[in-house]
């Protein structure tokens, strides 16, 4: 191992719960080990136990399994009346422990403003009849109970709730109920989320979201009062010595309601700021808490809690390092933390620990292969949310998100075996074919790499001199460094496979003459037209993307996220650009989560870059654009250089007589590319 990381395999203690290393596997929503979301109640979840067994086994110190509503969401059973699944929890308990890790169960008392309420909930809610109706299976008014009566984060038509102080003491009671289950099951502690996020906890501790008048509002006390009271309960029937952790928001970093602060922005917070966080981390630690688990950010500003690409990497480390001067129990940092960074940052006493959480969706043996000296051989996150959280939302429009997805969170869009084993698992092939693959984009080399792992031989056929098709242009932008590292990652891979043989400039026009057994197309999709007057004086957005020089004043027409990824690398390379949208909303499309697309619109409307919503392209001219809004005026935009960006439709090479992924297939994301390749691969 490079010296460089060891600071980040000493030991060190929570109370007195020594943990081996410094690395700690961050809770994620849907990796629960109480189920998630599911509509027969909550049960050990097997999924999950396997996930955290594989992550144990490859030399994770501390893990903290994602969020266990105190109640469930369906049908409203407390976790501690169903003492069957604090009986296997003992049983997997045992099993992590063998391997050196700790566990801490993390426990939330709800969410408040910040229950993601889906397209599908939010309109039976907000009829009085059908709310009462649905209550007995999903009391929707239970699971939006707030301090205060407060706008929702995802639908603000709907005013939520208060909570009463009846219900705030049967929640602190189900905490100590429920941490004693797990205590009695072995588990080394627990978790409470959270005055973190803008979760309900959260939402009680600021004067921002709590205006009551009664014992848990007005003053810090009383607004702190709920989380104290939840550890002390805790301690009173754990013991003094039961280590307690608390997710905690550093600052808020919001402006408004729905409003975030970026990076470096000048603004007023609303939230937690700094002076009241140092107070808060010492009244927090002297009321029993033994460990910050530490980050930035609410819902409103989701960006710091779930950072996407475009967010500095150890973007928190900064706020994390400074609360740990005002308190002495341990402090993690998370968010895009890098292991170098998180190592010297350790050595150096700024933190305790390293907080890492998607990455270990992806690879689950990264520590071994860091401890290894196969750095390389690492599959980087490239923090897209795709397949693990992907809430997405847009104007007017509450959590638009499926409902398989919001059922299955914590999965992943590069490695679909995450919590996902049973229907993702590689079997040897029961007869060996030769298979051809025609197109070495990602979704070409991940079908090569899967039919080679079962036994098949490959020949995989890429019509340029390089591997990765249109991800490359797509990994260009400077914020892509994780995709240019995935790109990497996929040529270094599929080198190491002796039944692969890769045959690059060579293009592929007749299927029949190669001899195959199987023949897959992934040969990609091309750009649609616009039929606008001028349209042939526009670049088209791979072009820009692959380096195509543009001048100051752009317009780039197409709104959705390619298009606002092109806007904004045009901003950081000092050009000024012009989005022009036909929605009422940027990036409106499903699986595009709330926390990337709300950088991007709160980015734009700080940076004041021209955003025409519900508009359209009327004509392109020489310096200038024609635009056309929803009533029907015209009016032209300057612009040296124009940018399509209007999205693509499949090109398959062929149709006939062989299996089509990737965008050839249906124009997606890296998900849907991956997780087709693996349906169309594991049935050859």
């Amino acid at each position: 191992m490079d010296p460089k990381y060891e600071a980040l395999f000493t030991p060190w203690k929570i109370g007195n719960v020594e943990i081996k290393n410094r690395i700690v596997m961050c809770p994620m929503g849907g990796t629960s080990l109480f189920g998630w979301f599911e509509l027969t109640g909550c049960h050990f979840d097997k999924e999950a136990a396997k996930l955290f067994l594989e992550r144990a086994k490859n030399n994770v110190g501390l893990i903290i399994p994602g969020i266990a509503p105190l109640r469930d969401t369906f049908w409203g059973k407390w976790l501690w009346q169903n003492p069957k699944m604090f009986e296997e929890l003992k049983e997997f308990m045992d099993e992590i422990h063998k391997t050196g890790a700790k566990v801490f169960i993390q426990l939330t008392a709800g969410m408040g403003r910040s229950w993601a309420i889906t397209e599908l909930i939010a309109p039976l809610h907000k009829n009085k009849f059908t709310r009462a109706i649905l209550k007995p299976i999903l009391d929707t008014s239970h699971e939006l109970a707030s301090p205060s009566p407060l706008p929702s984060r995802w639908d603000p038509e709907i005013t939520t709730p208060e909570m009463t102080v009846a219900q705030i003491h049967e929640i602190i009671e189900a905490f100590a109920k429920t941490a004693k289950l797990c205590k009695d099951a072995g588990v080394d502690g627990v978790e409470i989320h959270a005055v973190h996020e803008g979760y309900l906890l959260d939402q009680f501790t600021m004067e921002w979201t709590n205006k009551r008048t009664d014992e848990y509002g007005g003053s810090f006390e009383n607004r702190f009062r709920f989380p104290v009271e939840v550890v002390k309960s805790i301690k009173e029937v754990c013991g003094a010595d039961f280590p307690v952790s608390l997710r905690y928001s550093v600052e808020s970093k919001v402006r408004d309601f729905r409003k975030g602060a970026l990076p470096g922005e000048e603004y007023v917070e609303v939230g937690r700021n700094m002076e009241e966080s140092e107070k808060a981390a010492k009244y927090l630690q002297d009321a029993g808490y033994d460990m910050l688990n530490a980050d930035n950010g609410t819902y409103d500003s989701w960006y710091w809690a779930h950072p996407p690409m475009y967010m500095p990497q150890n973007c928190n480390l900064e706020s994390v390092a400074h609360i740990k001067k005002f308190v002495d129990i341990p402090v993690v940092c998370a968010g895009r933390m890098e292991p170098e960074v998180g190592a010297k940052a350790v050595a150096e006493g700024l933190i305790d620990g390293v907080g890492i959480a998607r990455q270990f969706l992806v690879d689950p043996a990264w520590i071994t292969k860091l401890i290894e000296d196969r750095l390389e051989d690492i599959k980087p996150c490239i923090c897209c949310h795709a397949g693990c959280f992907n809430f997405s939302s847009s104007k007017g429009h509450a959590n638009t998100q499926d409902l398989t997805d919001t059922m299955g969170l914590a999965r992943c869009a590069l490695n679909p075996e995450t919590m996902q084993s049973k229907k993702y698992n590689i079997q040897p092939a029961k007869k060996q074919k030769k298979v051809a693959v025609i197109g070495g984009g990602i979704g070409g080399m991940e079908t090569a790499m899967v039919c080679a792992k079962r036994g098949h031989i490959v020949d995989l056929y890429e019509k340029t001199d390089k591997l990765g098709g249109v991800f490359i242009a797509a990994a260009a932008p400077s914020f892509k460094e994780k995709d240019r590292a995935l790109i990497a990652w996929y040529n270094r891979e599929i080198q190491k496979y002796d039944n692969i043989t890769i045959h690059l400039n060579t293009e592929i026009t007749d299927v029949k003459a190669l001899g195959a057994d199987e023949v897959v197309v992934a040969t990609g999709a091309v750009p649609n037209k616009i039929p606008v007057p001028g349209a042939e004086k526009a670049i088209e957005a791979i072009d820009y993307l692959l380096g195509k020089e543009v001048g100051e004043n752009v317009v780039v027409i197409g709104g959705g996220l390619t298009g606002c990824e092109i806007a904004y690398d045009l901003y950081l390379k000092g050009k000024k650009p012009v989005i022009v949208e036909m929605q009422d909303d940027l990036i409106t499309a499903k699986g595009v989560c709330l926390a990337n697309t709300s950088y991007l619109r709160d980015f734009f409307e700080l940076n004041k870059v021209p955003v025409y919503l519900e508009s359209r392209t009327s004509a392109i001219k020489d310096g200038a654009v024609t635009v056309t809004d929803k009533e029907g005026n015209s009016f032209d935009v300057a612009a040296d250089d124009v940018i399509l960006s209007v999205g693509y439709k499949p090109a398959p090479v062929t149709t006939k007589g062989v299996k089509i992924v990737g965008d050839a297939d249906a124009v997606g994301n890296l998900r849907t590319v991956i997780w087709k390749a693996w349906d169309v691969a594991m049935k050859i």
